[in-house]
């Protein structure tokens, strides 16, 4: 009997182990930031995080994309919170996102790259391939600072050697009809547009 019934147990075992090699392959991709990306003054689900999902839902990409931006969130917030996110998501990508509110609040530029480079280290370690959203700032903060800001999000990215995402708000922000009353945040004319231009830039680097 338990030769008979030994060839089932394999085929159980092996069956698992590819069920759980499946999981281990899907494609999650993890959104780490700040206001911008959690649809800040909207529903949810009118933000361009939900937008893409869904994009992606109705494309043959089929991907898990994981909102974990918090308004106001900085990069040292980012940094402290990256770790529990992976062991808990366990994705195969990440966009970080990060940065604007740091160069809002006049944070130190060395400090922030810092973290950026410790967040893609432990993103990468924990074998996810990693993604850097550039980031811009208003010109009212000095022509040296905005400089500094600027040139950081390209110095990171080239010495990590990884894509780093155009600016989403780059032409947006120039639209008064796009920009909510702060004249910082996107609005929800905006999100769709937002959805389809990561889209062009998110869906080449992950399929």
């Amino acid at each position: 009997m338990l030769i008979l019934f030994l060839p089932l147990i394999l085929l159980a075992d092996q069956s698992f182990a590819e069920t759980e090699d499946t999981e281990n392959e899907t494609t999650r991709l993890l959104i780490l930031g700040d206001s911008l990306s959690a649809a800040y003054g909207l529903q949810q689900h009118e933000g361009w995080v939900s937008l893409l999902q869904k994009r992606w839902n109705e494309k043959p990409l089929q991907a898990e994309v994981i909102n974990a931006a918090i308004s106001g969130d900085t990069t040292d917030g980012g940094l402290s919170r990256l770790p529990q996110l992976l062991d808990t998501h366990n994705p195969s990508h990440v966009l970080i996102e990060l940065g604007g509110n740091d160069g809002l609040q006049g944070h130190s530029i060395s400090k922030m790259k810092n973290n950026l480079h410790t967040m893609i280290d432990l993103a990468q370690d924990s074998g996810a391939t990693v993604f850097l959203q550039d980031m811009e700032i208003p010109s009212n903060y000095g022509k040296r600072y905005t400089s500094m800001f600027a040139d950081a999000f390209d110095e990171v990215a080239e010495k990590q050697n990884i894509p780093l995402i155009p600016f989403f708000l780059a032409s947006i922000a120039l639209d008064k009809s796009l920009m909510q009353r702060d004249g910082i945040h996107p609005n929800k004319q905006a999100q769709p547009l937002i959805a389809e231009y990561m889209d062009t830039k998110l869906s080449p680097l992950i399929d």
